[in-house]
């Protein structure tokens, strides 16, 4: 088969990983950049090298379409291992199994621990639950590939816990770059969504609350859409069965075709053939559509399901991403709302693209304000920009008030030489205590009395200092901003003044307008009384 660059080089790394004894590896490839082709040829490798192959997934419509890409692309046939169907009378060295009817003990049994020497997990983010550990572990010298477009998980548990490493990782932005996948411009829509009130399950939303939380919204919805996926071939997320159909009717009403599927449709092969077709431009489902369903001509996603879990937004947002020339595609427009939330971080468009958090703030924030399409490259690259730019005029900010603050502040020296502190210049510390930095108490006291605390170099010094401050303060001498002051004047030891003799020096000098008045000789200056 003919693979892509980057298929060819996650099938070799993949080898690497097996090759140096790290036997549970992990495939991260966005929706639509064909994992199924990478896998099909692992397995053809494995079964040439004499190996027997288990595709493991948890749902029936993934095991046939893993069956039909290995078929289709290596010539190898598949067994079934699932309900009824064994594979254990079959000469296929592929075996296809759902995780939900090999996780028996009973059937599980049936198997030796060696019988298949390779097990490649589809959609991987869920291999941390019971039932994919309970069949790993039967086949414990086995090497094992997860694949997944999406390797985080709602409930936070880390993979890491299954896989050893990471063999290989095909970002989306580098696909889209790169032409494989469709350009995304996301657009926010302003209508204000409350669901500040939807209680949490599982680690994400109730579905339950949210369909109650949609419902006021579903006309306005609707309406916006009119405007927003005019000309689109449109699928809708929505968290509950009713909501999905009484929107599907909302849509209808308002001149779209819309067609509706959840896991109860009979019709529901009919109805996604003939969205596919063309009989409907827009396609409503309850959560049914995020794994294992393509339809490349999707250029229109709009999610009504917020969601605080990133592989199940990028698992919906995937429906859309895969390329259509033939029927004239150039974009997915992805639409979002204001969704109102006090208490939870929401995924949104920004959380597909950005991994740094403030950039993903300040994206949302951005998307939100422009009010039309905007590509997420672009977005992402000028939020970027504009967090550096906030950072920067922060930075600005902080170093322009610390410049104001030191030139309040006195310099520790010129007050120890002012002072005539030899005891304080000649410090040296002796203790360890006394050699480390100031601490945070001590920067902030040294600073209420005058002193600039970043030229203070020790504990012991600032100890040394802060003493003497108290002292000269309960004697009635001149602070440390005093001497300052009067020393820029040109006024000599202010620091043997008394304090009374120091404000009377500073409150002629600004009666006569902050200059010092034509009588005084400020470097022969004595006051009255000196210390």
């Amino acid at each position: 088969m003919q693979m892509r660059p980057y298929q060819q080089a996650a099938r070799e790394a993949i080898h690497a990983e097996w090759n140096d004894g790290r036997r549970r590896t992990l495939l991260v490839l966005p929706t639509g950049t064909g994992k199924t082709i990478v896998f099909a040829a692992v397995t053809e490798d494995q079964v040439r090298s004499g190996s027997r192959v288990l595709v493991l997934a948890h749902r029936g419509e993934l095991l046939e379409q893993a069956a039909d890409k290995i078929k289709r692309s290596t010539g190898l046939a598949s067994a079934v291992e699932k309900a009824e169907q064994t594979c254990l009378d079959s000469w296929c060295r592929v075996v296809v199994g759902s995780v939900q009817s090999l996780q028996r003990p009973a059937r599980l049994e049936q198997f030796p621990a060696d019988y298949f020497g390779t097990i490649i997990i589809d959609e991987a983010h869920h291999a941390i639950t019971d039932g994919y550990q309970r069949v790993l572990e039967h086949f414990p010298e086995a090497n094992v590939l997860g694949v997944t477009a999406t390797p985080d998980r709602g409930d936070m548990r880390n993979l890491g816990e299954v896989f050893d490493s990471l063999a290989y990782e095909y970002k989306l932005t580098q696909a889209i770059r790169e032409g494989y996948l469709c350009p995304i411009l996301a657009q926010t829509i302003p209508l204000q969504l409350d669901i500040s009130q939807v209680a949490l399950s599982g680690g994400d939303f109730a579905v339950g609350g949210l369909g109650t939380a949609l419902d006021p919204y579903l006309e306005q919805i609707a309406s916006e859409m009119q405007t927003a996926c005019a000309g689109r071939k449109t699928v809708v997320f929505l968290p509950l069965i009713k909501t999905s159909r009484k929107f599907r009717d909302i849509l209808n009403s308002k001149g779209f075709r819309a067609a509706e599927v959840n896991g109860q449709s009979e019709d529901r092969t009919e109805i996604l053939s003939d969205f596919s077709n063309g009989k409907y431009n827009v396609l409503c489902n309850s959560m049914l559509l995020t794994e294992g369903w393509d339809c490349p001509s999707v250029d229109c996603i709009v999610v009504l399901r917020p969601t605080k879990v990133r592989s199940l937004y990028s698992q919906m947002v995937g429906r859309g991403t895969r390329l259509s020339p033939e029927t004239g595609k150039k974009d997915l427009l992805l639409l979002d709302f204001l969704w109102l939330t006090e208490r939870h971080e929401l995924c949104r468009p920004a959380d597909i693209i950005c991994e740094n958090r403030e950039v993903s703030r300040k994206m949302t924030e951005n998307l939100a304000q422009a009010g039309c399409p905007e590509d997420i490259e672009q977005a992402a690259e000028q939020a970027s920009a504009d967090v550096v730019a906030q950072r920067e005029e922060a930075l600005a900010k902080q170093l322009a008030e610390m410049r104001r603050r030191k030139k309040k502040l006195v310099d520790p020296l010129q007050y120890e030489m002012s002072i005539q502190a030899e005891d304080l210049t000649g410090y040296v510390p002796s203790f360890g205590w006394e050699m480390g930095p100031p601490s945070e108490k001590q920067t902030a006291a040294l600073e209420k009395f005058g002193i600039l605390p970043d030229a203070v170099e020790s504990a012991g010094k600032a100890q040394m200092l802060l003493d003497r401050l108290n002292k000269r303060r309960g004697a009635g001498l001149t602070t440390p901003k005093q001497i300052r002051c009067l020393e820029k004047y040109g006024f000599q030891h202010v620091g043997t003044w008394q304090f009374s003799d120091a404000k009377y020096m500073i409150d002629r000098i600004a009666a006569n307008g902050w200059r010092v008045p034509q009588a005084i000789t400020p470097s022969e200056y004595k006051p009255v009384t000196v210390w």
